[in-house]
């Protein structure tokens, strides 16, 4: 019998990330409280925080200012 690994969307991924981030639990607290294993919230923490700054460059092109 295989196990399927288990699919989060990326507005769950985002949530908990920015949790992470926030700092006001550590990554142990926020595994156990949405069940997760802790090195998936490190990933997802480094995921955003690796993409946050496209963020900027698309709106500064799109912009006119």
């Amino acid at each position: 019998m295989a196990n399927k690994r288990k699919q989060y969307n990326p507005q769950f991924k985002a949530r908990v990330a920015l949790e992470a981030i926030r700092g006001e639990k550590t990554i142990a607290q926020l595994a156990s409280d949405h069940q997760l294993h802790p090195n998936l919230i490190h990933n997802w923490k480094k995921q955003l925080l690796a993409a946050t700054p496209g963020i900027f460059d698309s709106a500064v092109t799109s912009s006119s200012n």
